[in-house]
Order: C-alpha cells, then sequence, then structure tokens
C-alpha cells in the first residue's frame, strides 16, 4: 500500500511540474524516468508532441558492474551526444516528479558534461 501512495504523490509532483514546462522546437524538453532498476530519458517536442531522441541504461555496454548513480551520469552524457548529432544544444529539464538528487541529478550532470544547457 506505501508504494501505491508514493507513486500517486509522485504522479501529483510530476503534474505541477508539467503544468509549467513545456518543449518547443527551439528549447525541447529533456524528460527523466527512473525505475528502480533503470533509468530512461527523452528529448521531446511538445509543439509536435514527437521524441527527438531517447536514451537509457540498457543501451550502454558496460563490461563492469557500475554504480546506478555512474550509470545515469553516462545516459546523460548519451542523450547529450544524441542531441548533438541533432543539432540539440539547449533543453528545458524535466525530473519527472521525482527530487533532484542522487541518479537524477547524477543524469543532469553528465548531460551538461555532455554539452547540453539548461
Amino acid at each position: 500500500m506505501d508504494k501505491n501512495i508514493n507513486k500517486k504523490q509522485r504522479e501529483k509532483r510530476h503534474r505541477k511540474v508539467r503544468a509549467k514546462i513545456f518543449g518547443t522546437q527551439d528549447k525541447p524538453r529533456l524528460c527523466v524516468f527512473k525505475s528502480h532498476k533503470h533509468i530512461y530519458t527523452q528529448v521531446i517536442d511538445d509543439e509536435k508532441g514527437v521524441t527527438l531522441v531517447s536514451a537509457s541504461d540498457s543501451e550502454i555496454k558496460d563490461s563492469e558492474k557500475s554504480k546506478k548513480i555512474e550509470l545515469a551520469q553516462k545516459v546523460g552524457e548519451l542523450v547529450a551526444q544524441k542531441a548533438k548529432d541533432k543539432k540539440i544544444t539547449q533543453v528545458v529539464f524535466d525530473r519527472g516528479g521525482f527530487r533532484y538528487q542522487g541518479r537524477i541529478q547524477s543524469l543532469a550532470d553528465g548531460a551538461r558534461k555532455g554539452g547540453l544547457v539548461f
């Protein structure tokens, strides 16, 4: 029962965040979702309703077992590289109702390190 309450609270926070954030063609939205095992991210143009770029930790072939925070940073760098290839330099960060700490913060730092500006 506790898990459902936390999920509802996150969804409520996410709706509040999404009311203020909107991605355009010039400045698309960098959306993040994390589960217990994986982390996913997309760059979305909300005007057209199109996903421009996506990345997840399943795309990273790591010979060693990395910590989740390190994987999140690599995913951030990967999505930044894919966005650069599509000539996207500026984005709006959508944390998806999650707290800006841990894996979410690490992904954002990796995206900034990769060259995205937000």
